[in-house]
């Protein structure tokens, strides 16, 4: 039996990521710490299984995360727990500060508290934190540049990012200074079911489906790579498990496309399953200023996960977006009988 820690885990990421060890490891037990925001899955946090716990909490309630560490004396902590739409950060700063940076900070600190009884203490075998990060922290990449390595600097150019590479800090500070076994991940932008709407693909798929404009940045020509959410939980499983403590790893699909490339996609899957008669929805689209510090293309070269621990992504772009749009019409009544 493995006590873990997982924060978030009512998220999009993290309620995949949890489904998935449930699944696959039945000997572990999960408490999954959330603060339920506007953004979390609550049909998931409240689920009952042997082998998982909810508890409702900030990450930044130092003694409460104390007392779990007490309470369930945890092998490992998985930290997904982050303020995370670019949108948001630039409105509203001083909360991404205070739950990246100040929330990692604290967890971090429980979790050396708990496992380590003072700095001359030798380091304890069994007992990891993951940080998972983002590939924003490297910065822009302009079209001909390279794919972002791991040894590549960081240079965020936004609240959001710069709140996550200072929590990469915190991270590396832990391990030189106090030996934590830690291990940063880095993603491209995932996507999959039950993403809450704020982000492009299901922004897209809701207006979409109830004809309302679809906005785009600009003229829709940033480039991002799009990674689905289950090959990124099966990275961060693997990474988990197998990755060399203190490495980071980046987590990327190789399938680079434009926002305006992603809308038009989803739009003419739904104009080939004939659910609006006399026009395209791709009539819906319509562009918005662009947003202010907008990065051009992010991109990351994944070599080191490929071949030092043999994770690939397995699910091809045009497919996931074809089961996303399917698996959203089925969940609607109204639709079924068009499928």
């Amino acid at each position: 039996m493995r006590n873990l820690l997982v924060t978030g885990g009512a998220g999009f990421i993290g309620a995949h990521c949890i489904k998935l060890f449930l699944k696959k490891y039945p000997d572990y037990y999960i408490v999954n710490l959330d603060k339920l925001t506007y953004a979390a899955r609550i049909s998931f946090a409240l689920q009952e299984r042997p082998n998982y716990y909810f508890v409702e909490g900030d990450i930044t309630n130092f003694a409460l995360v104390l007392s779990l560490f007490q309470k369930f004396n945890f092998d490992a902590v998985i930290h997904f727990a982050a303020e995370s739409h670019v949108d948001r950060s630039i409105i509203d700063p001083h909360l991404f500060i205070k739950t990246n940076i100040e929330g990692t900070g604290l967890l971090l600190h429980a979790a050396y508290s708990h496992w380590f009884k003072g700095p001359s203490q030798p380091r304890k075998l069994n007992h990891r934190f993951v940080y998972v990060s983002t590939d924003e922290v490297y910065g822009a990449l302009d079209d001909h540049n390279k794919p972002f390595t791991e040894s590549d600097p960081l240079a965020p150019t936004n609240p959001y990012s710069a709140s996550k590479a200072a929590g990469e800090c915190l991270v590396r500070c832990y391990t030189h200074t106090y030996g934590l076994d830690t291990v940063i991940t880095r993603s491209t932008n995932n996507y999959g079911r039950h993403q809450y709407p704020e982000k492009l693909m299901p922004m897209v798929l809701e207006n979409a489906l109830q004809q309302k404009p679809i906005p785009l940045h600009g003229d829709g020509s940033s480039i991002r790579d799009w990674l689905h959410v289950e090959d990124h939980c099966r990275a961060i499983d693997c990474i988990f498990h197998k990755g060399e403590s203190g490495a980071s790893y980046n987590i990327g699909a190789n399938q680079e496309r434009t926002n305006l490339e992603i809308a038009s996609m989803i739009c003419e899957i739904l104009d080939r399953l004939k659910l609006l008669s006399g026009k395209s929805y791709t009539s819906f689209i319509h562009f918005i200023a662009e947003r202010i510090g907008q990065d051009r293309r992010y991109a990351l070269d994944c070599t080191r996960v490929k071949e030092t621990l043999g994770w690939q992504p397995s699910i091809p772009l045009q497919a996931g977006i074809e089961h996303l749009v399917r698996s959203r019409i089925e969940e609607d009544a109204s639709y079924r009988d068009t499928l």
